[in-house]
């Protein structure tokens, strides 16, 4: 093998469905990380323009200086709700053309039975995440930012080895 086709080499077995499972996890964090960032991205924009959901005292708005409607307590827990759901069906999009891609074997299923279990099990841990988000803001008034943190965690921990193991083949 010449200098020039190894990186070449070993770029393509990282992208390979059949890479070490370390390095899959790897694969998995990435592509988690860039659903990550869309779906903060497609909340907080929502959140802003759509359904105010980020209160003036938020660290967000104190930390980028940005202007938010004075909204109370109940309704700002709602439209996190409803801005998380806009947020969810955005990067779970991305997030799966991602993992099937580049991360999982597909052929477990039929790519719509893959796609709709795909969406089910991040439905069942984003539910989760947002029912414990919207807890933390109307009973403990804990900041928008923070809240949507612990539900982002809640739903990362649950989605992995469901993906891996009930919809894709490894």
């Amino acid at each position: 093998m010449t200098e020039e086709s190894r990186p070449a080499s070993l770029v393509a077995k990282i992208l390979s469905r059949d890479a070490n499972p370390v390095v899959q996890f790897l694969k998995y964090a990435v592509a988690g990380g860039i659903a990550t960032a869309v779906h903060i991205l497609t909340f907080f924009l929502a959140g802003f323009f759509v359904f105010p959901c980020v209160a003036s005292d938020d660290i967000l708005v104190r930390l980028f200086g940005l202007a938010a409607p004075v909204v109370e307590e109940t309704l700002r827990a709602r439209n996190a709700v409803y801005c998380n759901i806009i947020a969810f069906l955005v990067s779970n999009t991305v997030c799966y053309i991602i993992n099937r891609l580049f991360v999982f074997k597909p052929g477990r299923h039929s790519m719509v039975v893959e796609f709709l279990l795909f969406f089910a099990v991040s439905a069942i841990s984003v539910g989760l995440g947002t029912f414990l988000m919207g807890v933390l803001i109307d009973r403990f008034g804990i900041q928008t930012t923070y809240a949507f943190g612990a539900n982002m965690v809640c739903s990362l921990a649950i989605n992995y080895a469901l993906r891996k193991f009930f919809v894709f083949k490894g």
